[in-house]
C-alpha cells in the first residue's frame, strides 16, 4: 500500500515482521538466509535493499503519474507557441514568430515535413520538432497558444478534435486559415464548451506577409485576447511615422476576425479585376506596350492609387519570360484566372444579407467567364463587336478620347480610383450590416487599420477610411465622407467617359461599369423598383406599399387595367 503525502517522498507501508527490529531504526534485509542487519555491511548498502529500494521508487513514480492523468494533468514544456501545418505559409509564420524571441513547437502530419525544416530553415534557431500531436501538445508552457495552417474544411475539424482531450482550461487553439466565418462560429462554441479558448484569426499577406509581417485579423473567445496580443503584435506589420502601429487588433467575437478577413479578399477580388480592366483599356485601345504600362503604373503607385497591387502589377510588366521564351511572361500566361472561394462566400453572404456587394460579385463572374476559354475562342469567330460605321458620332467622341495618349491614361486612372472607393465601400457596408446581424459590435476604424500594411489589399487611402469612421464610427456609406464624396465628383466625368468610350469600342470593363452604376443607383432618390414592386403585386399578390400614406395595399390590377384591344 502506498501513502501519499504531497510535498514528501511517498512511503510504501512493509508488513509488521519486515518493520524496525531493535528500536533504533535499523532494519534488517532478508534476502536468502542473510539476516544481517544493514549497519553490519561495511562501505556499502546491501545490493538487495538497493533493489528493492530501487523498485519501490519506480513503482511510486508510477502511481505518482497514474494520479496526475486521473487529474487530467498532461504535462508542459517550455515552448511558448505551437504550429501545425508547416506548409510554406506555416513555415513562414513559425519563423517569424522565432524570430521575435519565441521558442516554437511545430508539428506536421507528414513528419518529414518537421524534419525538413528542423534540419533546413529553422536549423540552430529556437525551435523545438515533434512527430506526434501528443508529444507537440506537451512541447508547449501553459496556456498554450497553438496554432492551426492547414487547409480550411474537415482537416480543421479534425485536427480540433484530437488536440481539445489533450489540453487543459485556459488552452487557446488558434485556426489561421481561409476559414468560412459560420465554421469559426461553430468551433467557438465547441472548444469553449470543452473549457477551452478558441481563435479564429484571418491571416493576409501570403507567404511574404507571414515572414516579415502579415495582417492579423484574429476574434473569438474574448478572454484569450491578452494571452495573444503580445505575440500577435509582435509579428505583424507594422505602419506608422515609426512603424510603431501594428496592423493586428481585436475585431470580436466567434466568427468576426474571419468574416473581416472575407470581406478583405472580396474587396480584393474587386481591385484585382479593376486593376485588369484599366491594363485592358490601355493596352488594347491605348496601345501601350509593357514597357509603357510599366511607367504608367510606376507613377501611379506614388499617388492616390498607391497600394501593393498597383506595385506587384508594375512588377510583372518588366518581366521577361523565364522558360526559354522570347518576350515578356504576361503575354504568355493563358488568360483564365482561379480562385480559392472567398469572394464568393462575400458574394453569397452579401445575397442573404440583402445587401448590394455588387463589385465583388462582377469580379467573380469575370473569373467564371475567364475559365470559359474554348468557349470563348469558339464564339470569338462567330460573334461580331461594334461597327464604327454604325454610330460614327459615338465612334468619334470615344477615338477622341482614346487618341490623346497622356489625356486617355489620366481619364483611366480617375475611374480606376473612383471605382476602387466604390469596392471599398460596398465592403464596408457589408461589414456593418453582418455587425448588426451577428451582433459583433466591429470597430470600422479599425478594420480600416488591420488592412493598412501586410495585407494584398494594403493601400495609401486606407488612412482615410480609418479617419473617416474615426470622425463619424455610424458613417453610413462611405461615399458620403467628405474626403471620398469629393474624389468621386473629381473623377466623375473622366470615370463616364472611360465606361462610354469602352461600351462604345467593344472592350468589357464590368467592374468599372458596376461601380458607377452602383455610385448612380445610391445618389438617386427614386429608382424604377416602384415598376417593379407593381409587377410583383399583379402576378403575385405580393403588395406595395405607398409614397402617400402609411400601410400595405394591395390592387385587383386584372380588373382595374386598360382593357387590350382585340387583334
Amino acid at each position: 500500500m502506498t501513502r501519499w503525502c504531497f510535498g514528501h517522498t511517498p512511503q510504501r507501508t512493509q508488513p509488521a515482521e519486515a518493520q524496525s527490529e531493535d528500536g533504533r531504526g535499523i532494519h534488517r534485509v532478508r534476502s536468502g538466509n542473510s539476516n544481517r542487519r544493514s549497519s553490519d555491511w561495511p562501505g556499502a548498502l546491501p545490493a538487495a535493499w538497493a533493489f528493492s529500494f530501487f523498485q519501490q521508487s519506480l513503482e511510486s513514480a508510477f502511481l505518482f503519474l497514474k494520479y496526475l492523468e486521473t487529474l487530467g494533468t498532461t504535462m508542459s514544456g517550455d515552448c511558448d507557441f505551437g504550429l501545425i501545418g508547416l506548409a510554406v505559409m506555416g513555415e513562414n509564420l513559425a519563423l517569424n514568430v522565432e524570430s521575435r524571441g519565441y521558442k516554437v513547437a511545430v508539428y506536421n502530419r507528414t513528419t518529414e515535413k518537421v524534419d525538413d525544416l528542423i534540419n533546413g530553415r529553422a536549423a540552430g534557431k529556437n525551435f523545438v520538432g515533434t512527430h506526434s500531436i501528443e508529444d507537440f501538445v506537451k512541447s508547449v508552457k501553459r496556456p498554450r497558444k497553438l496554432m492551426l495552417l492547414v487547409k480550411a474544411g474537415p482537416a480543421v475539424d479534425a485536427i480540433i478534435e484530437s488536440l481539445i482531450p489533450l489540453c487543459e482550461p485556459g488552452d487557446i487553439i488558434i485556426d489561421g486559415g481561409n476559414t468560412h466565418y459560420a465554421d469559426t462560429e461553430r468551433r467557438t462554441k465547441l472548444v469553449e464548451d470543452a473549457g477551452l479558448q478558441f481563435i479564429g484569426c484571418g491571416v493576409s499577406g501570403g507567404e511574404e506577409g507571414a515572414l516579415k509581417g502579415p495582417s492579423l485579423m484574429p476574434g473569438g473567445t474574448k478572454e484569450a485576447w491578452p494571452e495573444v496580443k503580445e505575440m500577435f503584435q509582435a509579428i505583424a506589420a507594422k505602419v506608422g511615422p515609426n512603424d510603431e502601429i501594428p496592423c493586428c487588433e481585436w475585431v470580436g467575437p466567434r466568427g468576426a476576425g474571419h468574416y473581416v478577413k472575407m470581406v478583405h479578399n472580396g474587396i480584393e477580388y474587386g481591385d484585382m479585376q479593376l486593376i485588369c480592366e484599366a491594363y485592358q483599356l490601355l493596352h488594347e485601345l491605348g496601345g501601350l506596350d509593357n514597357d509603357e504600362l510599366y511607367d504608367v503604373f510606376e507613377k501611379w503607385n506614388q499617388g492616390d492609387l498607391q497600394s501593393y497591387l498597383i506595385e506587384i502589377s508594375r512588377d510583372i510588366f518588366s518581366v521577361k519570360d523565364d522558360q526559354g521564351g522570347d518576350g515578356f511572361l504576361v503575354d504568355k500566361i493563358l488568360d483564365v484566372a482561379g480562385a480559392k472561394g472567398t469572394g464568393k462566400w462575400m458574394s453569397q453572404l452579401a445575397l442573404d444579407l440583402g445587401v448590394p456587394s455588387t463589385l465583388v460579385t462582377t469580379a467573380v463572374f469575370a473569373r467564371g467567364l475567364s475559365a470559359q476559354k474554348e468557349a470563348r475562342v469558339r464564339a470569338s469567330e462567330k460573334l461580331s463587336g461594334p461597327d464604327a460605321n454604325s454610330n460614327p458620332e459615338m465612334s468619334a467622341v470615344a477615338k477622341s478620347l482614346v487618341g490623346d495618349r497622356d489625356a486617355f491614361i489620366e481619364a483611366v486612372r480617375r475611374a480606376l480610383y473612383a471605382s476602387k472607393i466604390v469596392s471599398y465601400a460596398q465592403g464596408f457596408v457589408q461589414l456593418q450590416a453582418a455587425s448588426a446581424e451577428h451582433d459583433w459590435d466591429l470597430d470600422y476604424g479599425n478594420a480600416a487599420l488591420l488592412w493598412r500594411g501586410g495585407c494584398i489589399i494594403r493601400a495609401q487611402f486606407l488612412d482615410r477610411i480609418k479617419e473617416a469612421f474615426d470622425t463619424d464610427p455610424n458613417l453610413e456609406n462611405l461615399l458620403l465622407a467628405p474626403f471620398f464624396q469629393e474624389a468621386v465628383e473629381n473623377a466623375q466625368e473622366s470615370w463616364r467617359a472611360v465606361v462610354a468610350a469602352a461600351s462604345v469600342l467593344g472592350i468589357p470593363v464590368p467592374a468599372f461599369s458596376t461601380a458607377l452604376c452602383y455610385y448612380d443607383g445610391y445618389r438617386l432618390s427614386r429608382l424604377p423598383a416602384n415598376l417593379l414592386q407593381a409587377q410583383r403585386d399583379y402576378f403575385g399578390a405580393h403588395t406595395y406599399r405607398r409614397v402617400d400614406k402609411e400601410g400595405t395595399f394591395h390592387s385587383e390590377w386584372l380588373q382595374l387595367r386598360k382593357q387590350p384591344t382585340e387583334s
